[in-house]
């Protein structure tokens, strides 16, 4: 409205200045008829003439300036009206994002994507750093907050975590970021983000559980007051047991503490997506922490640079004979050697490596503590395997500064160069033997060397008492192997006795490409 009185005013004033023009000329044309003589008709004459040029430009000024304001208008409103457009369009994009987008124009690039970005950038992917894509939280009723106490060594927590994380979901409660064992024979005071990324192991997990890295400040609050009901459960239990046994204690507490994590889960008898949620939390969210990783890398790239090499798990180690509480028992000790009950002795291990045709220039990687009897006992396999090194002797001492007494941390790096070797060989069928030979199935059906010690240390036995020869020997230890290389094959259950049967996180087959056809063998 003010834009239309103001063109109004201009077409008034308009109108007077062109009437004052009409007025001029004619009274030109009356002096130009004799109205007025002489000189001063002249005078007259340029007056007008000039007061009608001055006039005119007047005119000519008024118009162009109209022009330009009717100009003026004319693209403000087009701005105004393109501006509303555009942003009513975001809007209705932001808020359908790709549903209502055609097919056809899937692959184009959006402003919701980094395709433009990458095509007015030199970005080398090939070096970008990899965002781990969040999978959406998953949506569920809280039944209560679970907090894990894990006991042992890296390996028994590893998979004590896994199965408190399927326990965790099948129960609908919330888990805590676990608390490792700081008592056992290492006393290593790491906590669980010194030795894993906790900020992968939460977000891998959204769509399985929900994970918090402490109790939200309300139940911490209540917990100071009294404190979380705490149990042990029941070794080698199926989801029954935790349905109507555990489950109560939630929805009466709220909060409740497991103070014993090892072996806590069935190896058989599980749901699939029980089992495949365990092999997931091992194998992708279970990751070390960036320092660990990197160092884990740079120690296989060394050894890398000298040719294949074999990891050699020697569990012969301080610890083995450190408890007083063992001390206490009353073992035969040659019983339990020839039920196979006994680690492989740094002697017998170099005889057998030696019986399988291992290359003895080979670089063998010692991934274990420090060994019982240090030098003395490792002669013989030093004697017959020279190159041998360990983490120590590959790493300067600043490389493992940060590592010193944290015997955790140093067994992740073992781990990882574990996964890494051409062959590993396990002594003893501990955790670290049996979580290494799973995960290395995992990958790829990796070579692992399951040693049978109660049929090797017979075997040994008589060789050392001449009732054969070298060749015998090594025929023999090398038949008894030929399906123990790590390769698919079934997993025995034993109900009556779960210790016995074959451990889940050894031979996950349910997570494994390659499945044997008979995937169970009841003992």
């Amino acid at each position: 409205m003010v834009g239309i009185v103001e063109k109004k005013q201009k077409q008034q004033e308009f109108s007077c200045i062109m009437c004052k023009v009409e007025e001029s000329s004619n009274e030109l044309i009356r002096e130009r008829k004799g109205v007025v003589n002489g000189g001063e008709k002249e005078w007259k004459m340029d007056i007008k003439l000039e007061n009608i040029l001055s006039d005119s430009q007047k005119v000519e000024k008024l118009r162009a300036s109209m022009a330009n304001r009717s100009r003026r208008f004319k693209q403000w409103m087009i701005r105004g009206l393109t501006t509303i457009i555009l942003w009513f369009c975001l809007l209705q994009l932001t808020a359908m994002g790709e549903i209502w987008r055609p097919t056809v124009m899937k692959g184009w690039p959006s402003c919701f994507n980094n395709s433009v970005i990458d095509l007015h950038m030199n970005v080398d992917k090939s070096i970008a750093p990899l965002k781990m894509t969040r999978p959406p939280k998953r949506v569920y009723k809280n039944n209560g907050y679970l907090m894990v106490s894990c006991n042992g060594g890296l390996n028994q927590m590893r998979a004590a975590i896994c199965d408190m994380v399927a326990i965790a979901r099948y129960l609908n409660v919330t888990l805590v970021v676990p608390e490792l064992d700081k008592t056992s024979f290492w006393k290593d005071p790491s906590d669980f983000q010194d030795i894993f990324d906790v900020d992968h192991f939460i977000n891998s997990l959204r769509d399985e559980v929900r994970i918090l890295k402490e109790l939200p400040p309300r139940i911490q609050k209540r917990m100071e007051e009294k404190q979380a009901y705490s149990l042990a459960p029941v070794s080698w239990s199926d989801l029954s047991y935790y349905h109507n046994q555990i489950l109560p204690y939630f929805m009466r507490h709220k909060v409740v503490h497991l103070n014993k994590t090892d072996s806590r889960l069935a190896n058989n008898g599980l749901p699939l997506d029980i089992q495949k949620l365990r092999c997931k939390v091992n194998y992708q969210a279970l990751k070390f922490t960036p320092q660990i990783e990197e160092l884990g890398k740079r120690v296989v790239s060394i050894l890398r640079q000298n040719g294949p090499f074999l990891v050699l798990h020697l569990r012969y180690e301080m610890d083995m004979y450190a408890y007083p509480w063992w001390k206490e028992k009353i073992i035969d000790s040659d019983v339990k050697r020839r039920d196979g009950l006994c680690p492989l002795t740094p002697e017998e291990t170099s005889l057998i490596l030696r019986a399988l045709g291992i290359d003895q220039s080979i670089q063998i990687y010692i991934a274990s503590g420090e060994i019982y009897g240090g030098k003395r006992r490792m002669a013989a396999l030093a004697s017959s395997f020279p190159n041998l090194v360990r983490k120590e002797t590959l790493l300067e001492p600043s490389d493992l500064r940060f590592f010193q007494n944290h015997s955790s941390q140093m067994a992740a790096l073992d781990y990882l160069v574990s996964l890494e070797s051409d062959i590993f060989v396990p002594t003893y069928d501990g955790n670290m033997a049996r979580v290494v030979e799973g995960h290395r199935r995992y990958m790829d059906f990796k070579k692992t060397i399951s040693l049978d010690r109660k049929l090797l240390v017979h075997l040994i036995d008589q060789y050392n008492e001449g009732s054969f020869g070298w060749d015998e020997f090594s025929s023999a230890v090398k038949a008894a192997h030929a399906n123990r290389m790590g390769t698919p094959h079934t997993r025995t259950v034993n109900p009556n006795k779960p210790k016995e049967e074959d451990y889940f996180y050894s031979n996950p087959y349910e997570c494994l490409e390659q499945q044997p056809n008979d995937a169970l063998q009841i003992a």
